[in-house]
């Protein structure tokens, strides 16, 4: 096995045993009891999810340019790149990949792939208003006034930097050519990777003079999809007998995501469930998280990649598998 697989296997393994020893012996018999028709209702959610973001990636490219069908396999096995590799660093370029494949330039695929994730922000921004209108109509605890305090400064802090970036653009790109000449690339490289650069500008200015009608559409479809996915936590605790506000949960996914993310590790594995064991036992207590972290890590992340390798498999081939976890050899 290469390191990056050896990285993964552990890190699954990892994201295993916090549950075992979270929960001990009780854990199975949770498990055992929670209902299989809520289940399969939060599956169904993700794969609604994925169709959403299939119709999304559509709008951005052009739908004549592709198919719903196709849309939802480069959907599924971006996502699925996204949790087998660390930090996520295999989506943008399984999605670039796939959609050359459908005629779409690189820059268009690299810029359509920042679109979204500027959505994804804005909706984040916007839930987090809702939650804190939300927590200052409810009595808080300490520990749930930390959180909410955490995650609204984290936020604010990543749309001031890329506020900043947006605004001095032009100087980054001065600055970086500065670095790479200092470092000693030659010119033809220099300006290659220039024009790369301008492209993907180019190309993301495009992506947002588009008409208001369909980019109202496309964050509309962000919202719903989020909706979907934020809401696996708070009907898996409905599921294990415990009440706890959406709001709350949805608070709790945010950060153990963000921790998932900072680790580098494959998909948050083993981070993502500590970071939510510590924040979900103080309102639920330890066998209800360890249950809970089981089904919703199941439901948000293993069936990603249960579901998502024969589809990345299909589409994208082994080059490109090869190309994200390479071989020794290579």
């Amino acid at each position: 096995m290469t390191r990056r697989w050896w990285i993964l296997a552990g890190a699954l393994l990892g994201a295993a045993l916090v549950p075992l020893l979270l929960g001990g012996t009780g854990l199975f018999e949770r498990l055992r009891n929670f209902p299989g028709s809520l289940l399969a209702v939060m599956l169904g959610m993700v794969l609604l999810g994925w169709n959403l973001n299939a119709l999304r990636l559509r709008l951005l490219l052009g739908r004549r340019q592709l198919g719903q069908r196709r849309a939802f396999g480069i959907v599924v096995a971006t996502e699925f790149a996204i949790c087998a590799t660390p930090g996520g660093a295999g989506g943008p370029l399984t999605l670039m990949a796939l959609l050359m494949r459908q005629g779409v330039a690189p820059a268009k695929g690299t810029a359509t792939y920042a679109v979204e994730q500027l959505t994804d922000l804005l909706f984040f921004a916007c839930a987090l208003v809702g939650v804190l209108i939300y927590a200052l109509t409810h009595a808080l605890n300490a520990h749930i006034a930390n959180l909410l305090g955490f995650s609204v400064a984290l936020l604010i802090g990543v749309m001031v930097l890329l506020a900043l970036l947006g605004r001095f653009h032009r100087q980054v790109f001065l600055l970086n050519g500065w670095l790479v000449t200092r470092l000693g690339m030659k010119q033809a490289r220099k300006r290659r990777w220039a024009r790369k650069v301008l492209s993907f500008r180019n190309a993301l200015v495009d992506c947002f003079r588009l008409p208001r009608r369909v980019l109202l559409a496309v964050f509309g479809l962000t919202t719903l999809h989020w909706l979907l996915r934020f809401s696996v936590l708070y009907l898996t605790l409905q599921g294990l007998g415990s009440e706890l506000a959406w709001a709350w949960t949805f608070l709790v996914q945010l950060l153990a995501l963000t921790a998932g993310q900072l680790s580098l590790l494959p998909g948050g594995a083993g981070s993502a469930e500590l970071a939510s064991a510590a924040l979900l036992t103080p309102m639920v207590g330890k066998s209800t998280t360890a249950a809970a972290i089981v089904i919703w890590r199941f439901v948000t992340y293993y069936f990603y990649l249960i579901a998502g390798a024969p589809v990345f498999l299909h589409l994208a081939g082994r080059p490109l598998l090869h190309r994200l976890m390479p071989s020794r050899q290579a």
